[in-house]
This record gives C-alpha cells, sequence and structure tokens, in this order.
C-alpha cells in the first residue's frame, strides 16, 4: 500500500527519496507511533519533506490518497454532527433575509459582550442567543445579513467578524500554468535595458568592427539586457478567495517568471497595518505596513489581487477587521499605497457583471481611482497599459 503512497507523493512533484522512504518504513516497523492516521500523518512528513515548501503540496497527496480512509476506521457510523447543523438550517425568502434587523458595527459588538455574559448553554435554531442554524447574528450555519461567525464554515459571506483562528494556504509559484497567455498579457508591462558588465556577443558591431578591419575577427562584447521594471503584487488570501486559488495561483506563477524584480506580500481582505509572506506563520512573521511603503521606490508597479468582497465596516472602521481590532480603517492604508505608488491596479477575479451588487467592490473601486480590472485576459492587457502609462 505505501509504495502506491510513494509514488502519489512522487506523481505531486514532492522530491522524496527511496532512502526516506525506508526511513519512514523503518520507523513503522520500529512502533515510533500508533495506529492512528493523524500520527502517521505527522510521521510521514516528518520523513518525507525536507523542505516546508512543499507542506501544501504533500497536504493534497496525502488526501488524495488516503481519502475515505478515516471515515471507514469509524467504528461508531452515527451520522456527521455537521449533516445535522446543515439539516437545520433554515431556508428564507429574499423578503425575510431583508427584514431581520442590522445592528450596525458598534451595538453588533456590544450585543455580543451582552450575550457572552448571560448565555449559559448551548442554542439551535434561534433568532438571538449565540448558536447554529438560525437567524441570530451569531454564531454559525444560519442566515444573517452581518453578524459575527463563531466556529463553523462560513456560507453566505456577510460576517463582520470571524471567531476562530484560520490557517490560509500559501499560492504556489511553481504552479504550471495552464495557458501562455497570462504571461503574454504581463509581458506588456515589461521595459528593456541594457545594464552590467560586457557579457554578451554584440553581433552587429562585431560584424562592422571586422569589415572595417579588412575581415580580421573584431569581437565586440555588450551588457546584457534585463528588464528593469519592479513589480509589488499584494494577494488577498482566506475567506472567499479560496474560490479563486487556482486562477490566482497560475497568475503568481505568471508573475515570478516574467518579472525578475517582483516582491509580494498577503493580506486578508483589506490591508491595514501588518502584512506576511508565509500563511503558515503569518501570527509570528508580520511586516509592518510603514516599512513596506518605505521600502520600495515610487517608481514600483503595485499590482492588489483579490476579490475586494467583505463587510464595508472592513474597508471604512477602524477596528473592522474580521480578525482583530485595525486601529486604522482599511481605506486610510489603501490611500497611503495609492499615494506611494502611483503606478497601481486591482485585479478581481470574480466576474466583472456582479461587481455592481457588492456594496465593498464599489467602495474598492473608488478608492482605487476606478483602475480594477477583472481577472481576464481582456482585464490583464487594460491593467497592463494602464501600469505601461
Amino acid at each position: 500500500m505505501l509504495i502506491d503512497f510513494f509514488f502519489t507523493l512522487k506523481d505531486a512533484k514532492i522530491p522524496v527519496t527511496i532512502k526516506e522512504f525506508l526511513t519512514l518504513l523503518e520507523a513503522l516497523q520500529r512502533q515510533v507511533v500508533s495506529g492512528s492516521l493523524d500520527e502517521f500523518y505527522y510521521l510521514a512528513r516528518l520523513t518525507l519533506v525536507k523542505d516546508e515548501a512543499h507542506f501544501d503540496k504533500f497536504d493534497r497527496a496525502f488526501g488524495l490518497y488516503f481519502k475515505g480512509i478515516a471515515a471507514a476506521l469509524d467504528e461508531q457510523g452515527g451520522v456527521p454532527l455537521d449533516w445535522l447543523l446543515q439539516r437545520m438550517k433554515r431556508e428564507l425568502t429574499p423578503e425575510q433575509i431583508a427584514a431581520l434587523e442590522k445592528f450596525g458595527y458598534d451595538k453588533l459588538m456590544d450585543r455580543l459582550r451582552e450575550l457572552l455574559k448571560e448565555q449559559k448553554e448551548r442554542h439551535e435554531g434561534g433568532n438571538k442567543w449565540i448558536g447554529t442554524g438560525g437567524t441570530s447574528p451569531f454564531g454559525h450555519g444560519g442566515t444573517n445579513p452581518e453578524g459575527v461567525r463563531i466556529g463553523g464554515k462560513g456560507g453566505n459571506r456577510t460576517a463582520v467578524k470571524v471567531w476562530e483562528a484560520r490557517a490560509y494556504q500559501d499560492y504556489d509559484d511553481e504552479r504550471e500554468l495552464g495557458t501562455r497567455n497570462i504571461k503574454v498579457a504581463l509581458r506588456r508591462l515589461r521595459k528593456f535595458a541594457r545594464q552590467g558588465a560586457a557579457e554578451e556577443l554584440a553581433l552587429d558591431a562585431t560584424i562592422r568592427a571586422t569589415a572595417s578591419n579588412a575581415g580580421y575577427l573584431d569581437i565586440k562584447m555588450q551588457p546584457e539586457r534585463r528588464n528593469r521594471v519592479k513589480v509589488l503584487m499584494l494577494f488577498d488570501v482566506g475567506g472567499s478567495m479560496d474560490d479563486h486559488i487556482e486562477r490566482t495561483e497560475e497568475l503568481f506563477s505568471a508573475a515570478r517568471n516574467e518579472f525578475k524584480h517582483m516582491d509580494f506580500y498577503y493580506f486578508h481582505n483589506c490591508v491595514y497595518d501588518y502584512m506576511w509572506k508565509n500563511n503558515r506563520r503569518r501570527h509570528a512573521e508580520r511586516f509592518p505596513t510603514w516599512d513596506i511603503l518605505r521600502k520600495y521606490p515610487p517608481d514600483t508597479k503595485l499590482i492588489f489581487v483579490g476579490d475586494a468582497t467583505m463587510s464595508p465596516y472592513e474597508i471604512l472602521q477602524p477596528g473592522g477587521s474580521v480578525e482583530y481590532n485595525n486601529q486604522e480603517a482599511g481605506s486610510a492604508w489603501l490611500a497611503r499605497f495609492t499615494a506611494a505608488f502611483p503606478k497601481f491596479v486591482w485585479l478581481n477575479p470574480e466576474p466583472e457583471q456582479i461587481w455592481q451588487y457588492r456594496q465593498s467592490v464599489g467602495i474598492i473601486r473608488q478608492l482605487m481611482n476606478h483602475r480594477m480590472y477583472a481577472l481576464t485576459m481582456s482585464g490583464l492587457e487594460q491593467a497592463m497599459r494602464t501600469l505601461s502609462k
């Protein structure tokens, strides 16, 4: 069985060796871990993956190969709790949803504090307490135009805050592109100049010099042509952006190949006072946004990538972030970026025809001076033309 698992990892382009595989088998033979699938996962990752950059690929390959085994080991065979919660979820008409009360950001937070003091037991299907499957603005699995999601998985994407520690996945810059057209579109932004020491043959100059020298070879060298464009890409990650991972990875991979002077950072929903480069260590390794603003020269091309889908509070309200109480509104930070880097665009992977129905998209477009473009071939070409002007 594990031989096929080894080849599954190889197919996922994880550089695992036979020696590492034999180490895993020896550890199993010596019963380093019990028969738990979770313990085997950590042992396999420890012995087979030597670079954490491959953790995401390993997770996908492990899940693909062992799909269904965890369920087969479940001896209880009971109905999963998630199924029961979804069964309880109410089906509301648009009129009923519109009739639900909106507290507003400040009252919403005050009401949550009150409930945390008063509530003593679990609730399901109600409209007041923190629970599941109801119309209360607190809990998960229900319906409300704005609220605080506590646990569970997001569905309607109307939460003002999310009370849980969420794990985001880095975009893979080694992903094989489905099309070369993205690279072709990005090349519109490239500007070449000859820089550095003479290191390549200057063919035309060599021919002219040889002809002038009565046919005796006179080799001329010249500096290599290098792309001098500097690009800074800021990627929205997690939440609703999970629907757009594939296309965003294609864009990320293409940009890493096309631009020699390219740097990137991650943010969630809107830019605040810090960003990060590694989603697994985003709470430990943070980069102050002020430092990023000062680090790059003004001629850097700035590209935001995100669906701009969030609560308007997250853009306009101090403390509006779904994850923590930010001191300044996201709109203030966006204004600083557009002032620091005059050449900027926003690429949105959401279909352009639905932008008009998202209030937050309209706000971001206005803050970006309407330099928002769809993450399509046409949109990319328009964005590159804007950055090249």
